[in-house]
């Protein structure tokens, strides 16, 4: 396994890193499955929505491993929150802009309200069935990294 190179990139995540801690619950390779669990921290964290740590009590994380691990081993998932930020403006804030300037682009051509609020709601879903087709590169984006707590 290539934990050196991990590390250099762990160095990086370190600095502004989102953190849940969880147990190691399989190991496939390079990768764990950790399971965390919903802390309070969870409701001030606002990256809470992007990472669904605050959706349930306990949730599973495929994470890279910086370091090797075991089944069992108590462990910090982080996600730098940089990529929160990029999970908002993808989610949200495009398909937000999308819909208003569609909704007036529609507007200004003539459409009746009725046929531009229909026409804005199917370009924001047909902008989400983009997204779905480029899920595979945009998950190289959300990286979780998992390291030992000491």
């Amino acid at each position: 396994m290539h934990y050196s190179i991990f590390f250099c990139i762990f160095v990086t995540v370190l600095e502004d890193a989102i953190r849940h801690n969880g147990i190691v619950e399989r190991i496939d390779g390079d990768t764990a499955v950790v399971r965390i669990a919903q802390t309070s921290a969870c409701a001030a964290c606002h990256a809470a929505k992007m990472c669904m740590a605050s959706e349930s009590r306990e949730k599973r994380i495929e994470a890279r491993m910086l370091e090797p691990l075991t089944v069992g081993d108590e462990v910090e998932v982080l996600v730098r929150e940089q990529a929160g930020w990029l999970a908002v403006f993808l989610a949200y804030i495009i398909p937000f802009l999308l819909l208003v300037a569609a909704v007036a682009g529609f507007d200004h051509m003539g459409w009746s309200e009725v046929k531009s609020g229909t026409a804005a709601l199917v370009s924001v879903a047909v902008y989400y069935v983009i997204l779905r087709l480029f899920r595979d590169k945009l998950q190289r984006k959300f990286t979780f990294w998992v390291r030992k707590i000491n």
